[in-house]
């Protein structure tokens, strides 16, 4: 089991939370980790750390994802500079993906410190849909204030689309029944509960499921599209929970057994291929770190890290003090 470095009680989010965990005490300066729902924003955002999902391909990955196309990769780090300075080597050239972007032109340190003075920047607090703690809906509001007072123009507003958690579980659970197709029986007797329970359950899916799920999929790409067509950058709570109890995947008193139940701000965004990063932003009243989530339309990865890198000269990075 994994723990929070800012609380041994305490998770560290996952699905890569040992490499959060591992940046946040210092462990280790650098980290990747895999994101196909949530999985370096949201363990960035428990451990008080940098992260960006970038644009879908603009990191090669080999061997291929059974989540397929909503899977990224990303670097994960205690400066933004740090990450946009590893997304340059990630975002090199590997001929054995074959969804993988051209390489970049230039580096993502250049124009890093131009500040978003001029951007029109939405916040939604959650997402129209979405439950949040209101102590995490309030440092996020603050982050806001800071991006205004940076010159950007600040407006709430929604993205207009409801929660697509049932598509994406028909696109996840599918994608992890694929993981174990190779397990013997008596391996998969082995599995986690959680995890067996969900390749169960992506098992009785058809191919007009997926066909469907991949259509919402199409529908929330277009939605955001032309949200972006008015909006720069959209401000979110990374995860509407402070840390929860280690070793759990949902809090003990939450209403839906899975993950996705209390991560409604992410996985809607490995849906549409976005870039979003996670970025600290306050503390909890009992001292937990809170996650800034800040996403761009695609291919605008530059502009979000020169918008995570606004913020934190605002507001420095902290280690955890115990």
């Amino acid at each position: 089991m994994t723990r929070n470095p800012w609380n041994p009680e305490r998770t560290p989010g996952g699905s890569s939370g040992g490499a959060g965990a591992a940046v946040a005490l210092g462990m280790a300066p650098l980290a990747i980790g895999t994101d196909g729902g949530g999985s370096v924003r949201i363990p960035a955002a428990f451990c008080g750390i940098c992260t960006i999902k970038p644009t879908y391909g603009r990191v090669p990955h080999y061997p291929a994802s059974p989540y397929g196309t909503m899977a990224h990769a990303g670097p994960m780090t205690t400066t933004v500079t740090e990450t946009a300075l590893m997304l340059d080597v990630l975002s090199g050239p590997d001929s054995r993906d074959w969804s993988a972007l051209e390489p970049p032109a230039q580096s993502f340190l250049d124009g890093l410190d131009d500040g978003v003075a001029g951007l029109r920047i939405a916040l939604s607090t959650d997402l129209g849909f979405a439950t949040v703690d209101p102590e995490i809906a309030d440092a996020v509001t603050r982050a806001a204030r800071t991006f205004a007072e940076l010159g950007a123009t600040v407006e709430h507003a929604d993205p207009g689309f409801s929660d697509p958690v049932e598509d994406f579980h028909v696109l996840w659970f599918s994608g992890a029944a694929k993981s174990v197709e190779h397990l013997t029986d008596a391996q998969r007797a082995l599995l986690d509960p959680g995890l067996a329970e969900i390749v169960e359950q992506g098992l009785t899916y058809d191919a007009q499921d997926y066909l469907e799920a991949t259509n919402t999929r199409m529908l929330l790409g277009q939605r955001m599209g032309a949200f972006h067509e008015t909006y720069d950058l959209l401000l979110t709570p990374t995860v509407g929970i402070a840390p929860f109890e280690a070793g759990l995947e949902a809090p003990a008193d939450a209403t839906s057994r899975r993950w996705t139940g209390w991560t409604p701000f992410t996985y809607p965004f490995n849906m549409t291929q976005q870039p979003a990063a996670s970025i600290p932003c306050g503390f909890t009243g009992d001292g937990l770190p809170i996650g800034l989530q800040i996403v761009g339309p695609r291919h605008s990865d530059a502009r979000v890290l020169r918008a995570c890198r606004a913020y934190e000269r605002a507001h420095p990075w902290q280690r955890p003090r115990r």
